[in-house]
C-alpha cells in the first residue's frame, strides 16, 4: 500500500497528514486493498456497508438501473476521491446506487467504525482524519445539490447548459473535457440520447459551442440565460 501514500496524502480524508503518518495510521483505520476488473461491481444497490472506499487507480461510476434496464449515472469517482462515507457512518441504510469499475481499478477500503473511534495509541492524526471525514460528507452533499440543479432544469438544452457551464467554471476554462461519452452524458442528465444529440447539433449551428467527442469549447459571448 506504500505506493499510494502520496496519493492518500492529497485526498480529503488525509488532508494535513504526512506520508509517514499515514503509514502509522493504516492499521487503526482497518485499511484493505482490492483490485477490480473493468465491469465489476464494487458496491451493489441494496447492500449495507461499514467501509468507505478511496479509489487508488482507475475510474468508477455511481449509477442506478431501474426495473426496465434504464440507466442513470449519478457521478464518477476518480483516483483520490472517496465514496460511501455517509452510508458507512449510518451502517443500517441500504445503498441506493451501484458502484461499478469503468476500467481496471484499485480500491482502498477503510472501516468507518475504526475511523470514528480514537485508537488505543491515541495517535494525534486520528482527530484530524475524523474532522476531514465530516468535511468530505459535507462536500459530497454539495455536489449532489449541484446535480439537482442540473436536473431541475425543464428542457434538455437548459440541462446541458447548466452542466456545461458548471464544468467550465470548475475547470477554469471555456475549453474543457468532460468525463462522459455521449450516452453516459445522457444518462447523467437523465435525457434521451437522440434528443440530446439533436440539441447539441442545434447549439453548435447557433454558435453556442464546439465539440469534438467529449471535448467542448463554449462560446461564452453567445451564451445567455435565454439561449
Amino acid at each position: 500500500m506504500e505506493k499510494y501514500f502520496s496519493l492518500m496524502a492529497k485526498t480529503p480524508l488525509f488532508y494535513g497528514v504526512r506520508d509517514h503518518e499515514i503509514a502509522a495510521m493504516l492499521g487503526c483505520l482497518g485499511a484493505a486493498k482490492r483490485r477490480y476488473e473493468k465491469g465489476q461491481y464494487i458496491l451493489r444497490r441494496g447492500e449495507t456497508v461499514g467501509d468507505m472506499l478511496l479509489l487508488a487507480e482507475g475510474k468508477l461510476y455511481v449509477q442506478k438501473e431501474d426495473f426496465w434496464g434504464n440507466r442513470s449515472i449519478l457521478g464518477e469517482i476518480l483516483p483520490g476521491e472517496l465514496y460511501g462515507e455517509a452510508y458507512a457512518v449510518n451502517r443500517t441504510e441500504p445503498l441506493l446506487h451501484d458502484v461499478i469499475a469503468m476500467e481496471d481499478s484499485t480500491v482502498l477500503f477503510f472501516d468507518v467504525t475504526k475511523t470514528l473511534t480514537t485508537c488505543s495509541t491515541a495517535c494525534r492524526f486520528h482527530t484530524l482524519v475524523i474532522q476531514n471525514l465530516f468535511l468530505s460528507i459535507s462536500n459530497r452533499n454539495r455536489l449532489l445539490e449541484q446535480k439537482l440543479d442540473h436536473m431541475s432544469m425543464r428542457t434538455t438544452r437548459e440541462k446541458l447548459l447548466s452542466y456545461l457551464t458548471a464544468e467550465a467554471a470548475r475547470q477554469g476554462s471555456s475549453s474543457f473535457t468532460i468525463p462522459y461519452n455521449r450516452q453516459q452524458l445522457a444518462d447523467y442528465l437523465s435525457v434521451d440520447r437522440s434528443a440530446m444529440s439533436n440539441e447539441l447539433s442545434k447549439m453548435r449551428k447557433e454558435g453556442l459551442l464546439e465539440l469534438r467527442g467529449s471535448h467542448f469549447d463554449l462560446c461564452l459571448s453567445n451564451l445567455s440565460p435565454e439561449s
